[in-house]
C-alpha cells in the first residue's frame, strides 16, 4: 500500500491523504473543510476502485467554485494512480 498527499485547489481542506493498493482507496482524511461531511465521504470510499471515485465525484460542484472536495479528490486519486503506473 502506498500513501498520497494531495493540496486541492479552490476548495476548503488544505490536504487530503489517502493509500492506495493497486486501483483501490483506503483511509481518505480531509485537512480542513466541513468536518461531518468530509467523514462521511472518506467513509463511503473506503475500498472503492478510483474509477468508481470518478463516477461518483469528477465534476461536482460547490458554491459556484468550478470543483468541491469530492471533485478534488476524484482528481487526487486519479492524478496518485497515473504516478503510480508510471
Amino acid at each position: 500500500m502506498q500513501h498520497f498527499d494531495y493540496k486541492p485547489r479552490g476548495v476548503c481542506p488544505m490536504r487530503i491523504s489517502f493509500d492506495m493498493e493497486g486501483d483501490k482507496v483506503h483511509n481518505v482524511a480531509f485537512q480542513g473543510g466541513c468536518n461531518g461531511n468530509l467523514q462521511a465521504i472518506s467513509r463511503v470510499v473506503e475500498g472503492m476502485t478510483v474509477e468508481q471515485i470518478e463516477g461518483y465525484f469528477k465534476g461536482i460542484s460547490c458554491g459556484g467554485k468550478g470543483t468541491s472536495c469530492s471533485d478534488q479528490l476524484a482528481t487526487a486519486v486519479r492524478m496518485a494512480y497515473e504516478q503510480k503506473k508510471a
